[in-house]
């Protein structure tokens, strides 16, 4: 009799935890299906989550999302150890039920903390951006002359990074969008500082420059890629810290707020960002002969500047965790709503391009409100 009455408070709890758990789960996967739900989180959820977490995890110099993932990690490890061993041993069907709860409150807050915004509209949808074909050959040489005028205009060599020159320039950049025009809904909130990286060497050898942490809303920035690389990976992962999800979209903004800085180590660091999606799009649009003469449009001192960068991933890449990393974020991107996976990085040209013809239409509207056309 006192045996069961001591175990009701137990059960009781167990059961509160199981319908919360379990009304969480319904709205997670309501909000991934609806968008409707998708667009109410991103615009008016999370940015109160992101304050309150980000908020919280500011306090501490160190990443926060790192610590728990290792503090995960051990945990799964050890649990069925220690549950094992202790003197009232458990069984193992109450130990895999209590690890598969744990990794779905894991997986809730991960979507609740930030994943939920993969279920907001697209950029298309979310701004007055229509989407223009990049394969126009008339539209794209439009774009690559602006390109390169600005690529090679902007070189500047940067043998010191001015990080807090670098953080408020950006910042400002950021907020100055059109968020109905950009479709960047949190431009209200406060962005924490950045965290680095636990473990740099290792992303360095995977190739990763950077990353968004969901659990506690932290941007994290590799402390050792390039000095030219750094304006444009910080633009990129504060993207992501602002609720976007696409890679694209993510190198969109990057280049956007970069190239519209008056700093030119950041416009900079902004063209050279996208140098290989321009080439790689320029190689299939003109022959042989014309891309060999957009080649030798390049400054040299910017040749040289892509070498060294290249160089530098060469010499610190290690193929099998780059390419173990490639394949499992690939297959992170495509379950949650990016259908082309990894390749969704060079997909920023088409948003570039529909970008500057946007641009030109709003130039012309100016003028023929002005009565100068």
């Amino acid at each position: 009799m006192n045996e069961t009455t001591n175990n009701t408070p137990k059960r009781k709890k167990m059961r509160i935890r199981y319908v919360v758990l379990f009304a969480l789960l319904i709205y997670v996967w309501l909000t991934l299906l609806i968008p409707s739900l998708g667009s109410f989180y991103s615009v008016w959820v999370y940015p109160y989550i992101a304050i309150i977490l980000s908020s919280f995890s500011r306090l501490f110099p160190f990443s926060v999302n790192d610590l728990l993932i290792i503090a995960g990690i051990f945990g799964l490890f050890f649990y069925p150890i220690y549950s094992r061993c202790k003197k009232d041993k458990r069984p193992w069907k109450k130990i895999l039920s209590q690890i598969g709860i744990f990794i779905l409150f894991g997986y809730v807050w991960f979507y609740l903390a930030w994943g939920l915004n993969y279920a907001q509209p697209s950029f298309y949808d979310r701004t007055e951006i229509c989407k223009v074909k990049t394969c126009d050959r008339e539209v794209f040489s439009d774009f690559l002359v602006a390109y390169f005028t600005g690529l090679n205009n902007s070189y500047t060599p940067i043998q010191k990074r001015n990080t807090n020159k670098i953080h408020k320039e950006l910042f400002k950049q950021f907020y100055s969008l059109n968020p109905e025009a950009y479709g960047i809904h949190n431009l209200s909130i406060l962005p924490p500082k950045h965290k680095n990286i636990t473990f740099s060497g290792l992303f360095t050898k995977m190739g990763i420059s950077g990353y968004m942490g969901p659990f506690f809303c932290e941007y994290h920035i590799n402390k050792n890629i390039p000095n030219t690389q750094y304006a444009s990976t910080y633009a990129h992962e504060l993207s992501h810290y602002l609720g976007v999800t696409s890679e694209a979209e993510a190198n969109f903004y990057s280049y956007v707020t970069c190239t519209n800085s008056t700093v030119n180590e950041i416009r900079f660091s902004g063209y050279l960002s996208i140098l290989n999606y321009v080439l790689n799009d320029a190689y299939e649009i003109y022959t042989k002969e014309e891309f060999e003469a957009i080649l030798s449009g390049i400054r040299p001192e910017v040749k040289e500047i892509v070498k060294q960068n290249q160089q530098f991933w060469k010499d610190n890449y290690n193929p099998t965790l780059g390419k173990t990393q490639h394949k499992l974020y690939n297959a992170y991107l495509k379950g949650n709503k990016i259908e082309s996976g990894t390749r969704n990085y060079s997909e920023v040209m088409g948003l570039l391009i529909s970008h500057q013809q946007w641009k030109k239409e709003q130039d012309e509207l100016y003028l023929i409100q002005e009565g100068l056309k």
